[in-house]
């Protein structure tokens, strides 16, 4: 029963075939933290449409990029819920007003 018993390699959290992926887990956090301040501030004040729709695109753009460079299941998985939360917030500040909304009036 020798393969049972395999030493842990993982070289960082999100990384499970043992390399650093300094790169992609940057993608992670940043598609992670505008995804829920997207969300967060689209639920909360529909006068915020600016935030949500500006975190919410950029979280969209970084959250693809991510995908395209991503190497692990794992990072894949994180920037699934924050792309996810990041196009909700998009599309409820979209709604609100939109990118550019009160301020060309």
């Amino acid at each position: 029963m020798a393969q049972a018993l395999r030493p842990n390699t993982a070289g960082g959290l999100f990384a499970t075939d043992g390399k650093p992926h300094p790169l992609q887990d940057t993608l992670l956090a940043v598609t992670l933290v505008l995804g829920i301040t997207s969300f967060i501030t689209a639920l909360v004040d529909d006068n915020l449409h600016l935030l949500s729709s500006w975190t919410g695109l950029v979280g969209i753009l970084t959250g693809a990029y991510g995908q395209w460079v991503s190497e692990t299941t794992r990072e894949r998985f994180g920037l699934i819920l924050g792309l996810g939360a990041a196009g909700v917030g998009f599309f409820l500040g979209m709604a609100h007003g939109g990118l550019f909304g009160g301020l060309f009036d």
